[in-house]
Formats: C-alpha cells, structure tokens, sequence
C-alpha cells in the first residue's frame, strides 16, 4: 500500500468518470442510495446483487454469450416468462434495457427513492433515440427487473431477528441485540447453501494459537497504549467502511481497463455481487453456529479462558467500534477476499498497475495497490488493528473467501 496525492487521485477518478456508463451510473447511484436507508451491510450485497444481476440480464439477451441465471430459479421463472430478447440493436440498445431493469430493480428494492431513479432514467434514456424500438428496449428491461425481484422475493432475507441473549433470571445485559442473526439461512446465490463453506470450530481456548491471538490483539488492537504504528492506526480506521461503497470503487477501476465488451463486464459487475452476497451469508452462518466471543469481551475476562499464557485487562477497549456480530469469523475479509478471487479469475493475480480508494473514515488518506492479493491482506491486517478480529479469525475469512469466489465463477453465468 502506498498513498497518492490527491491531485494524481482526483486525475484518476476524472479519467474513470469521463468512461462512465450505464454499469457503473446505476450502481454509484444504488451505492449512494444505500446511505441514507437502514439496510445492514448484508442487507445491501443483496440489493447490488439483485440490481447487478438484472443489469446483466438486459444486457446478455437470450442470446448472449452468458447462459442466463433465471431459468435455474427455484422460483421457476424461465426465460420465456422473463421475457429476455435477443441482442439486437447493439450497445446502445442493450444499455437502455439495462437502465429500465437497474430501474426497476431498484424502484422494487428502495420505493421511497423512487424519484431519484425516475430522474435517473431519463439521464439515461436521454442519449438514445426514441421511437418504438427505444420504448420495447424500456419495456423489456422492466420486465427484466421485474423478474429478478420475483426470483428473490422469497429468499428469506426478511426473517425476524429471533436471537436469544444468553443471561439467567433477573441478570442485567446489554439490551441491543446484533444484527443479522437469521442471515445464514436467507438464499445463497452459486453457493448450495448457507453452511456449505462453514468452517471447523475456533481455536481451544487451551492452545497456543489462542494465546497468539489473544496477545497480539491486546497488544496492537487496544484504543490507548497501543503498540500500533501510525500507518497501522490510519489504516485500521480506513477500513471501517462497510458495505458496497467499499467495494465497488475497485470493480469500477478494474472492470473498465482492457477491451472487454459491455456484457463482459457486465458478468463481472454481477459475479462480484453475487460473491459479496453470499459471502454474508456464508459468515453469518458461521458466526451464529459458533457465537465466538470479541476481543473486548475475551480480554475483560481473561481470567476464565483457563489459558494461563493469557492475563485479563479489566480496562481493555479496541481502537474501532465493535460491530454488533459474533467474531468468528471475519466478515470484511471473506468480502475482500471473495472480491479478489472473482476479479483475479478474470484479471489474474498478478500485478494489475495501480488501483485506489478513499474511505470516508480516513478523510484525505488514499491507499493504493497493484495486486489483489495485497488489497485483501490489507483489509484483514486492519481488523486486527483495530482490536475486532483474531489472526486466526481472519485466515479462515479470507479462505472462505477464496472458496466462495471459485464456486461463483464456476457454477453460474458461465459461457454457452
């Protein structure tokens, strides 16, 4: 990682604007949209899920070179019901399809924003002819969206929180319960289920590598007397952002290098939302099947563990908020990692030159990388210095990252 001057990045981020299109409009604006509602960081993979994939589905036609994701629905929804036309018409055409799916996704998922989609297809219809076959393209993509909110309107994403908090009889505990604690078992998208990748239990508080793990977090992970260097602080703060808007900066810059054709990174655009999405899933399953307690919990009671390599702090406290979910495993790390593993599978692994984000948690810092790879160590590096993941927590993440990736880039959207 290394940081740019903001006059070269604001040179980069002009250059990507000035290439901007249909895919990368719809989902900066669905990304912005997301800010200002309540959805949980798992609730928004969904949602670009959702709109990404009915994007590619404008886009790819009946006879694209990407079978469809429709006609495998458990929902039964089949080409012939969704409507899916063929290419014709070129680009242009496809990308109005795309802009009224995108639409009417988005309008489905976020009706109270429905204005600013409204203002946002007419952008983009506006550049395009009219007529008749402007008007089928609109309504074909409609008819898209409309079919991918059919096909995950039971997913089991809206089931109630029914976490109980352990306590006995009459004893006081924290009263906010965490969040997404049904998401295990809402619909995977290439995944066959919400436990298919779930990993073996956490380390024996007994062992060694609990002892590792526990020191080193209580080291470098505390708010004050840290053994944090600067860059560490600042990096651990950085990547605090959660959710779509620390992603998606990365598929833009990447997705829109090299020639590849408008339906290729359309793929690309909805593999990569189907591998965060389910990455949630994968995690929430994990981390409710266990319950592992947080560091800051582990240190305040580090008399009971029964390791004697341990020594309780009572005052302990992690330099980032705890985010209200067991700790094991990572969650921004199997993200980071399943990111890396769809975007190499098609850019490779090795260096791709310089790509760059911002975070709104460390305003002015721009990090920078040119391996994927080192994008991800870096997200799981910050989680331990930030005093909210174990070593060992993040290892296994990233793994199920990795696996999550390999199992969405070879079971759906594949070339007919």
């Amino acid at each position: 990682m290394r940081c740019l001057k903001l006059m070269s990045f604001f040179m980069l981020v002009a250059t990507g604007a000035a290439r901007a299109d249909v895919l990368v409009d719809w989902v900066d604006l669905a990304v912005s949209s997301l800010q200002s509602t309540k959805q949980t960081p798992a609730e928004q993979a969904r949602t670009m899920a959702i709109l990404q994939l009915a994007m590619f589905e404008a886009i790819n036609g009946s006879d694209g070179p990407y079978t469809s994701y429709l006609p495998g629905s458990n929902a039964g929804i089949s080409v012939a019901s969704a409507s899916i036309a063929p290419g014709a018409g070129g680009d242009r055409s496809r990308e109005v399809r795309a802009a009224a799916a995108a639409h009417e996704a988005l309008t489905g998922l976020l009706p109270a924003q429905k204005a600013a989609f409204d203002a946002a297809l007419e952008k983009s219809l506006a550049a395009s002819a009219g007529g008749a076959g402007r008007d089928s393209d609109v309504a074909e993509g409609r008819r898209i969206g409309a079919a991918v909110l059919a096909l995950r309107a039971n997913d089991g994403w809206d089931a109630p929180n029914t976490f109980r908090p352990p306590t006995r009889p009459g004893l006081y505990i924290p009263t906010s319960l965490p969040i997404s604690s049904s998401w295990g078992s809402v619909k995977p998208w290439a995944m066959k289920s919400g436990s298919e990748f779930r990993p073996g239990k956490p380390p024996e508080l007994s062992s060694k590598t609990w002892a590792r793990d526990y020191n080193e977090i209580k080291a470098i992970g505390r708010k004050t007397g840290s053994t944090r260097t600067e860059a560490q602080t600042e990096t651990a703060k950085f990547w605090t952002v959660a959710g779509p808007g620390g992603r998606m900066p990365i598929v833009h810059q990447l997705a829109s290098r090299g020639d590849r054709s408008l339906v290729q990174r359309a793929r690309l655009y909805a593999l990569v939302g189907f591998a965060l999405s389910d990455a949630y899933v994968a995690v929430m399953d994990a981390k409710y099947a266990y319950s592992f307690w947080r560091p800051v919990t582990a240190i305040r009671n580090g008399d009971q563990d029964g390791n004697e390599a341990t020594e309780r702090d009572p005052a302990w406290e992690p330099l980032v908020d705890t985010p209200m979910h067991p700790e094991y495993p990572c969650s921004h790390c199997i993200g980071s990692a399943a990111l890396a593993g769809v975007l190499e599978s098609e850019l490779g692994t090795g260096s791709l030159g310089a790509f760059s984000m911002t975070s709104a948690a460390a305003p002015g810092a721009i990090h920078t990388w040119e391996k994927l790879s080192d994008h991800a160590a870096e997200v799981s590096n910050a989680r331990i210095w930030g005093g909210i993941h174990y070593r060992n927590s993040t290892e296994v993440g990233a793994a199920m990252g990795r696996s999550i990736a390999k199992a969405v880039v070879s079971r759906v959207l594949l070339p007919r």
